[in-house]
This record gives structure tokens, sequence and C-alpha cells, in this order.
């Protein structure tokens, strides 16, 4: 009766996901960190415009990815409001470039496979390493770090000094402030408080132990952070220790740290 209990469907509606086929075949939810490399690597051989070889240098002038061509930005007014609500506007002589996506001044692309979305705004100081994932009307902050093989939903935030490295953020998470996720799973409509950190390896060596109601289920994963199903929101400051999984609607408070280990659906962790 466990592997239910800890199967994908348990912790994220995947009927709407866009990445829903990361999790095919999953009996526990973390195992979709395993398989994250060989996701990414399929996706990139979809459909979808993947941006050329970054240098790692920042860039001296935006780009506007628009149609499957990639233009100099000098050449467009860029206006933005609500990125998620599609309010990225550009337009120039072919007159507004409906679902253009734009990669601004100083911004920096390093190594290859990074595929990008319609809509999707990335700010001055931000970090890309491919390869990644970034979906549509999503948002990459000023000085956000992408550490190669970040899944990036729709209409996700990416935001200033946070950091992401082999996770996955589903549609409509949102990491705004100075956060950590390391080997973690962000679900639908999770919001991350300013400042927590998903830590993802533990102090001694071995696998990620994970506690369940029917005693410790060993992960498979030497690094492994958190699952966080849909609708979690975590306060400022606060820590989750590698082999978190938390349902849907949980609340992880202010300065508060989550022990490892399966926290039901609907918990208010203090």
């Amino acid at each position: 009766m466990e592997a239910p209990l800890l199967s994908p469907a348990t912790y994220f509606d995947l009927s709407a996901c866009s990445h829903a086929a990361l999790f095919h075949g999953c009996s526990h939810v973390w195992q979709a960190l395993s398989g994250l490399k060989d996701y990414v690597r399929n996706e990139l051989r979809q459909e979808g415009l993947i941006l050329p070889k970054g240098s790692g240098i920042p860039l001296s002038g935006h780009l506007v990815v628009h149609a499957g061509r990639i233009l100099a930005g000098d050449e467009w007014e860029i206006s933005s409001g609500s990125i998620a609500r599609g309010e990225l506007t550009v337009e120039g002589k072919e007159g507004v470039l409906q679902g253009a996506s734009v990669i601004m001044a100083g911004a920096v692309l390093m190594g290859e496979g990074i595929r990008i979305g319609k809509g999707v705004l990335v700010e001055p100081g931000a970090l890309i390493k491919g390869p990644a994932l970034i979906g549509d009307l999503s948002e990459i902050r000023q000085t956000a770090y992408l550490r190669g093989y970040c899944v990036i939903g729709r209409r996700a935030v990416v935001g200033h000094a946070t950091e992401v490295k082999h996770s996955v953020f589903l549609d409509d998470a949102k990491a705004g402030h100075f956060a950590y996720l390391g080997d973690s799973i962000l679900g639908h409509d999770v919001n991350l408080g300013a400042g927590t950190k998903c830590a993802n390896l533990r102090f001694l060596p071995g696998n990620v132990m994970v506690d369940t109601a029917n005693g410790r289920v060993d992960s498979g994963l030497r690094k492994f952070g958190a699952i966080l199903g849909d609708r979690v929101q975590t306060g400022c400051n606060s820590v989750t220790n590698p082999g978190t999984v938390m349902g849907p609607n949980c609340l992880l408070m202010p300065n508060a740290t989550a022990a490892s280990g399966v926290h039901p659906a609907k918990s208010l962790l203090r």
C-alpha cells in the first residue's frame, strides 16, 4: 500500500502538467529525479527553439526570440508588466511580435541545450547553464543561477539570487528571492518565501533515506533535496532537510526547518 501513497499522483495534478511525462513509470515520486537528465535530453530533440551555444560572457545587448528567429534587441521597443499574464511586449517595424521572448543585456548563457518558450523574460545578470528547459511566460530574474538540467514550467519564477540545480519547477511554481534548490521538485502553485533553502546532501556518506509511516525507505539517491506537492508554501528563511517530501497544501512556517521524511497533505510544519 505504500507505493501509491508515494506516487507522483499523490503530490501533483498531472492532468494539465506540461512535464507530466517526467513522472511516467515512477512508483515513488522522487524517482523522477533519477530520470531528469534523460528527460531533458529527449525534450531537446523535440520541436522548439534551442538557443545557440552560450559563451559564458554577458550579452552586450538584448536578444529577442520570436518564431524561430533570434533578433538584435536594439531594433525593438521592449516593455513589460506581468510576465505570467503575457504582458511582455516587443514592438518595432514589423509591429508587435506576439509571443516574443527577451533575453536582456547582461544575462549570461553558458553551454548548449537551452530551450526557451514564448513570452519569457530573462533579466540582466541571470546565468543559465545548459541544458535547461524554460516554459512559456516564465521569468528568470536578475542574478538567478540555473546550473544545468533545470526544467522550468509555464508561468514560473526563478527569482533574484536564486540558485537552481538539477531541479524542476512545475507550472506556476515560484521561488522569488534568495532561494536554493538542489535536486528538488516544486509542484504547481508552490511559493517559496525569501531565503528558503532545499538542502540536498547529507553530512554523512550514503544515500538519502526517507522516513515514511511504514519505516525508512532508501531513495537510491545520494543527492535529494525536497519534493513539494501542489500549492505548498514556505515561509521566509525556512529550510528543508535532504529527503523532505511534503504533500499538497502544506505550510512550512518562517524560520522553521522541515525534517526529512514524508509530511501528509495540509500539514503545518513549525
